[in-house]
């Protein structure tokens, strides 16, 4: 098996290594727009060493993001500050990922520090859409049910933000499948209680993933990947597990998705999740063994070793790390290092490197080819 720091190859992309950069919602946008701060922090993950940066979850519509601060690709006019990010990210010679997402019954919710829960309209909020007209919780706004032509201008809206994406320069697209938002609210037998050919059976509740997978690989370049990111078990009795979750992995599989991003958790609230260390690996090994497609383990890695396990011993292909790239943005380059791996550093910084560090040559840590 391969270890942490040996390059991943998916379709003609391939990454310097296997460590990536999770999305994680910054909340700091205003109608959409990525600003300096979104340069700052995924540029900043970048000259840190990280293979492939994600941005956060990005709305494909306006009324898909969780909160009115999201970042968003429902609009033409977005993709130019996005592309800056872009060329920096791949500048370092990392590749560049974003994660298309629609909130669904989750969203127009007040950003954490701001309290959550739900935003009224008078003050910047919408009415938020959803398998059913549940809303997640007593304080989430009650969503609108949505129909069959609604469904089908999602997967549209989908399709465009690919387009919208390899417009602004990413490598990779990611389907954000997991976390109670929309794709995953119809995943979820204890969400979508459907009657029509959106529901009730299994292949009707995954009808969905599977057409904006398809929409999103009918659009998105032959040579480059695409990666879903799954809720692999709702931790519910009733709710979406890992079995479900191998077979629509084997699904995506035979529509082109290249890579599975094992997460869990978020249908329903008030879940006792047994988090630990490495938690979630489990899901990214069964479905990597069993559904015959790559996977990214995610959830509580914090070392360097930790990691290298996962993928020496074949759990998962790569890594994504998320709160621990946020307390130590040059994880990467310190992790090689532990595991005798030398890295390149960014010249600017190469003076406060060990000795006989390497300056970075970019775009070294990404080709395509």
């Amino acid at each position: 098996m391969p270890n942490l720091f040996e390059p991943l190859r998916l379709r003609s992309l391939q990454l310097a290594h296997r460590v990536l950069v999770s999305p994680m919602c910054q909340y700091s946008c205003q109608d959409g727009f990525a600003t300096d701060w979104h340069l700052v922090h995924l540029g900043g993950r970048a000259v840190g060493g990280a293979a492939l940066v994600f941005t956060e979850a990005t709305a494909v519509t306006a009324e898909g993001r969780i909160s009115p601060q999201d970042l968003g690709i429902y609009d033409d006019r977005h993709v130019e500050a996005l592309a800056r990010i872009v060329r920096f990210v791949q500048g370092q010679g990392a590749a560049a990922g974003i994660q298309l997402a629609h909130a669904g019954r989750k969203a127009s919710t007040r950003r954490p520090w701001d309290g959550g829960g739900a935003i009224a309209p008078a003050e910047g909020g919408w009415e938020p859409l959803g398998p059913t007209g549940v809303p997640f919780a007593d304080n989430y706004p009650v969503p609108r049910e949505l129909t069959a032509a609604d469904l089908a201008a999602v997967v549209a809206a989908f399709r465009n933000a690919a387009l919208r994406a390899r417009a602004a320069g990413f490598d990779v697209v990611e389907i954000h499948a997991a976390h109670g938002y929309l794709i995953h609210a119809f995943l979820s037998p204890l969400v979508n209680t459907r009657a029509d050919e959106y529901g009730g059976s299994y292949d009707g509740r995954v009808r969905l993933c599977l057409e904006v997978a398809g929409a999103i690989r009918s659009v998105w370049p032959e040579q480059l990947p695409v990666f879903v990111r799954l809720s692999c078990s709702d931790w519910l009795e009733g709710g979406w597990d890992v079995e479900q979750s191998i077979e629509l992995a084997r699904r995506l599989r035979d529509r082109g998705v290249d890579l599975v991003d094992c997460s869990s958790g978020g249908a329903v609230p008030d879940v006792k999740i047994p988090a630990g260390p490495g938690y979630q690996v489990p899901f990214a090994e069964r479905i990597r063994r069993e559904a015959g497609i790559a996977t990214g383990a995610i959830g509580l890695i914090t070392g360097a070793a930790q990691a290298d396990t996962i993928v020496r011993t074949g759990q998962a292909d790569c890594v994504l790390l998320a709160r621990e790239l946020l307390r130590h943005p040059y994880w990467p380059l310190h992790a090689a290092r532990e595991l005798g791996v030398v890295l390149p550093w960014p010249p600017q910084y190469v003076r406060a490197a060990p000795p006989g560090t390497p300056a970075r040559q970019p775009p070294a840590g990404r080709s395509i080819v």
